[in-house]
């Protein structure tokens, strides 16, 4: 006989535009590297950087579509008076 199962715990509130832009400057500083270093490394690597860049400007626009890229304005319950 299964024992009590516990509920499950609240889903985390966590700000996704602000995660695809710190990954988006991540790889775009990467590719800067990889343009720097030229003919010492791989072109796979570059094409990475410019794959992960253009996936993340789609990403963008799709939550402009779902309407998260809206600025979030204060309101009575935010506690900014």
């Amino acid at each position: 006989m299964p024992g009590p199962t516990k509920q499950a715990p609240p889903p985390l509130q966590v700000d996704t535009v602000r995660v695809v832009l710190a990954g988006t400057a991540l790889w775009t500083v990467a590719l800067v590297v990889l343009l720097l270093l030229g003919d010492r490394v791989d072109r796979m690597w570059t094409w990475t950087c410019v794959a992960a860049i253009a996936l993340a400007a789609l990403g963008l626009w799709v939550m402009h579509l779902q309407g998260q890229l809206r600025r979030r304005r204060p309101g009575p319950d935010d506690g900014s008076d």
